[in-house]
């Protein structure tokens, strides 16, 4: 299983690429990937996300959870 370094940093490069309409690149391993579509690039950014999910504990990193008294 890839560190959670590794999960971030192809996950950037992934999301970098599929906003600037690059569907093939070198990973960092050397080995070329290529994408048939932006639905095959979401779907991998998806998994990854989930990747990054269980490795964090689950939430979402853009979760907040409030907990709120009234101080009485």
């Amino acid at each position: 299983m890839a560190s959670l370094a590794d999960l971030q940093r192809w996950r950037e490069t992934l999301f970098e690429n599929r906003m600037n309409g690059v569907r093939s690149f070198r990973d960092q391993n050397g080995e070329e990937v290529t994408y048939s579509s932006d639905r095959e690039m979401a779907a991998a950014l998806a998994a990854v996300d989930r990747e990054i999910q269980t490795i964090t504990g689950g939430r979402p990193p853009s979760t907040i959870i409030f907990r709120t008294a009234k101080g009485l």
